[in-house]
């Protein structure tokens, strides 16, 4: 599938397509994936760490990206393309985790706020 026309050259060696690789051209050459049709990988410039992918196409992901061509923010950032930490109150949130989009942690009842650190209109004494 992956050889050029015109064969293998003296010591056995096939010409390949560009997008493969190997002695018969028995695989994919790096940046594609998927053998037999080894298709682009098209990892994120910003995201991945090159232009790399595992045999099923999975780029390698900077650590606050994620995605299979690490085009959005892993859990715990939002923000893509810059991916900020969540900087979620210890104590007025639920979780550390905040939504991808808008940085927006999820509160506790009569805690408000982007990070949950205030309280609701009415009530007072946070963080107790």
């Amino acid at each position: 599938v992956g050889t050029l026309p015109g064969g293998c050259d003296s010591v056995g060696r096939c010409f390949c397509r560009p997008e493969f690789a190997g002695p018969r051209c028995e695989q994919c050459s790096p940046g594609h994936h998927s053998y037999p049709h080894c298709y682009a990988c098209s990892c994120d410039s910003r995201g991945a760490v090159d232009n790399n992918c595992s045999p099923a196409g999975q780029c390698r992901c900077h650590v606050n990206f994620a995605g299979h061509t690490c085009n959005q923010c892993a859990l715990g950032f939002y923000g893509y393309p810059s991916c900020t930490p969540c900087q979620c109150s210890r104590e007025g949130s639920l979780h550390s985790t905040c939504d991808q989009e808008t940085g927006q942690c999820s509160c506790r009842p009569r805690v408000t706020g982007l990070r949950c650190d205030g309280c609701v209109p009415g009530a007072y004494g946070f963080p107790h």
